[in-house]
């Protein structure tokens, strides 16, 4: 009798041990996702300066483009080819937005020509190869890098591809005509998506 009564206490004093063990498992898993999702919270939050101005989490991609000085060129372009409703609209959008510099490296007197009513639709199709469907972060886009053994297919809403891979700690970007441009600024949240300055424009097949 006293021999079943021990192993009965035994079993059940580890079966509230394992029960224990669980518990305290489940809860440093649940912890850690909480502090992920606090991480990424506060990452979202967070104003970024870009151009000399603060990027606001709670406006959307027109509204802080048109504060920074390093993007009056991209904000100029996407009037001219009426995109402006669009890049405001709900989204959620991840677009490369190219400085002021960065369209000073295209042979002279392109982003003029660019701008004229008669190009509208070729400026469309090279602004939107800057665009991405759905909210993409430098996180994601490592973790795409990675995936691929190296480089990432991005299929841009111009219909293109851009390819994306890793110098170092930065990201880069591989156009149709093998040009390389790099992430200078990642992860500039917007209310519609969010905003990966780069060093170079990216042109699409043509």
């Amino acid at each position: 009798m006293k021999i079943s009564n021990t192993i009965k206490l035994a079993t059940l004093a580890l079966t509230l041990g394992l029960t224990t063990s669980s518990f305290a498992q489940d809860g440093a898993m649940e912890m850690k996702k909480d502090k992920k999702m606090m991480k990424k919270e506060k990452m979202m939050m967070e104003t970024k300066m870009v151009g000399g101005a603060e990027m606001y989490p709670n406006k959307n991609i027109i509204e802080n483009a048109v504060n920074s000085k390093d993007h009056t060129t991209l904000v100029a372009a996407v009037k001219a080819a009426e995109l402006v409703e669009t890049l405001k609209g709900e989204g959620p959008f991840t677009v490369f937005a190219p400085t002021n510099e960065a369209f000073e490296k295209l042979p002279k007197g392109t982003v003029e020509t660019l701008l004229m009513a008669e190009n509208k639709a070729k400026l469309q199709s090279i602004l939107t190869y800057h665009v991405v469907a759905g909210k993409v972060s430098a996180m994601d886009l490592m973790k795409m890098i990675k995936d691929g053994n190296g480089k990432a297919e991005i299929t841009t809403v111009n219909g293109g591809t851009l390819t994306a891979m890793l110098k170092g700690k930065k990201v880069q970007l591989k156009d149709a005509a093998g040009n390389i441009s790099t992430v200078t600024i990642a992860d500039v949240n917007q209310s519609n998506g969010i905003i990966h300055v780069i060093d170079a424009v990216v042109l699409p097949g043509m």
